[in-house]
């Protein structure tokens, strides 16, 4: 389905009302006002126009400007962002730092990833129902200042997001020429994230859309020489106490992983027609995230077993002591491959460009719901910024990868299940679908929730959290029970959602009472 180019057009409003999903579009912003006046904003704005930047930051997207029909943008999307080695790193832990075996190594992969994506297919499902960005759409859950906290994290997130990927990416580099240093390496991925992201969604789309395709075959050719090469252990399923520790951490990493784009999820969609099919564009997410996040990780998991043939002279090993998972795939490409070899590990490195591009879109549009202020600097300049500000923190990281991993795959996957408890406590318990969302509030801050059930629920969830994180510097007083002590097994995510829920769910019953909004 696609819409005129007429404003308000006869068929988008059709269109609509026959899918049963027309709503009112008189708040959207019509994307040739922000060119209007003679301020810094508008200036800048116009410059931006002449190259075909997007302008268009957190404002409502209107009927009529909703023209991407294509259910293969939004699955590919995912697709690409996902089929990247930092995928393929998030399996190396299994072994590394859980001492998981292979097939319980694979469920757990398998079974968290379906969980961690439900919320991502889900969300993505309003962007074009409302033209609404995801932080924006946040406020109907956590009100106009609430929301703010939530995108603190968010920034924190995508900045996060990007060093550690950024770190992958460079280490690639390095094992195909270590006269690269690592800051090299950072400079050159984040350089191209911004070439890419600078312009806005139609390009990032249009880059998600192919760059899939030579990442894939390279993980096919790693798959094919690994295969041959004969080295794979069965590494055998451990048992009891110290198993289920290991099995919840690692499961935690995962969900972390897998959920982190959740916070994102509306920004990729909301140029979708307002009529477009809820369950086509959940199917799209949970394809576009089910297949890389899978393929990769397992083809991880199945690799890290190599590291512990003990022949004295173990290649895989000490590769990744060198180099870290460049290191690793070096081992697997480099002997038979040579020359060729490196060229796939460069297409690799280049990979991380795709991961971090919805990083970097979204940190521009999450800094705009800070305030008034900070919309009236325009997106593009904020993506700009974000990735300055990545590049200083993911250097002085580079050498502490695997610990910079873990705890942050840990954070994203804790406060986004804080997230994901009001917001589906509010959708479900209060709102009960779609039609009780009323997109022109979304700039009024009088219309929208006070925030404080919100805020309070984040707190309780933020205790659960507490309760039930393993980390090596805290272990939460249930994390022991769930594992062998001392570290116990990591339930941080499953009780920070249900204490969000369950408290929310109580507290925004009394702040409807009283407040009425």
């Amino acid at each position: 389905m696609s819409f005129d180019n007429d404003k308000y057009g006869h068929d988008v409003e059709k269109d609509a009302v026959r899918a049963g999903s027309y709503v009112d579009d008189s708040s959207a912003i019509p994307g040739e006002t922000f060119e209007y006046g003679n301020s810094t904003y508008a200036k800048l704005q116009r410059l931006a126009g002449k190259f075909h930047v997007e302008q268009r930051g957190i404002e409502r997207v209107p009927a009529n400007e909703r023209t991407d029909t294509s259910l293969l943008n939004v699955g590919t999307m995912w697709l690409s962002a996902n089929m990247v080695v930092s995928s393929f790193a998030i399996g190396l832990l299994a072994q590394k730092l859980f001492f998981l075996g292979f097939v319980d190594a694979i469920l757990v992969c398998l079974f968290f990833n379906l969980i961690g994506v439900i919320p991502v297919c889900y969300f993505s499902t309003f962007g074009p129902r409302f033209g609404l960005r995801q932080m924006v759409l946040s406020r109907y859950w956590f009100g106009w200042h609430g929301v703010k906290l939530i995108a603190v994290f968010n920034i924190l997130a995508c900045i996060g997001w990007s060093s550690v990927n950024s770190i992958v990416g460079a280490e690639l580099i390095h094992a195909v020429n270590t006269d690269v240093p690592g800051f090299a390496g950072i400079i050159i991925i984040a350089i191209c994230t911004l070439l890419v992201t600078f312009f806005g969604y139609k390009i990032v789309h249009i880059y998600e859309f192919w760059s899939w395709i030579p990442t894939f075959i390279v993980f096919l050719i790693i798959l094919g020489e690994f295969a041959k090469s004969g080295d794979f252990i069965n590494i055998p399923m451990g048992v009891g106490t110290s198993e289920l520790g290991s099995v919840l951490s690692f499961g935690s990493i995962i969900y972390g992983f897998a959920t982190g784009w959740t916070s994102y999820a509306a920004d990729y969609t909301c140029y979708q027609p307002v009529g477009q099919s809820r369950w086509k564009v959940f199917l799209a997410v949970w394809l576009g995230l089910m297949v890389p996040l899978l393929f990769t990780e397992f083809l991880g998991i199945a690799i890290m077993t190599a590291t512990t043939i003990n022949d004295g002279n173990n290649r895989y090993m000490d590769g990744y002591k060198e180099s870290g998972t460049g290191g690793l795939l070096a081992a697997v490409l480099f002997p038979p491959l040579g020359t060729f070899g490196k060229f796939c590990l460069i297409v690799l490195a280049l990979s991380i460009v795709a991961n971090n591009c919805p990083n970097i879109y979204s940190v521009g549009l999450t800094m705009q719901v800070m305030g008034r202020w900070t919309q009236r600097v325009p997106r593009f300049v904020w993506t700009a910024v974000g990735t300055a500000v990545y590049i200083a923190i993911a250097i002085p990281g580079y050498s502490h990868f695997e610990i910079v991993l873990e705890n942050f795959m840990n954070f994203i996957g804790y406060w986004l299940a804080i997230y994901e408890g009001i917001a589906f406590a509010d959708h479900f318990l209060y709102k009960r679908g779609m039609d009780n969302y009323d997109p022109a509030h979304y700039d009024q801050p009088s219309k929208l929730p006070p925030g404080i059930a919100a805020i309070f629920a984040f707190c309780c969830g933020i205790a659960g959290m507490i309760t039930g994180m393993s980390q090596v510097w805290f272990v939460g007083p249930i994390a022991l029970h769930a594992g062998m002590a001392p570290f116990g097994g990591d339930v941080g995510f499953e009780l920070g959602f249900a204490f969000a829920f369950v408290s929310y769910a109580i507290a925004r019953h009394f702040e409807l009472k009283f407040f009425g909004r």
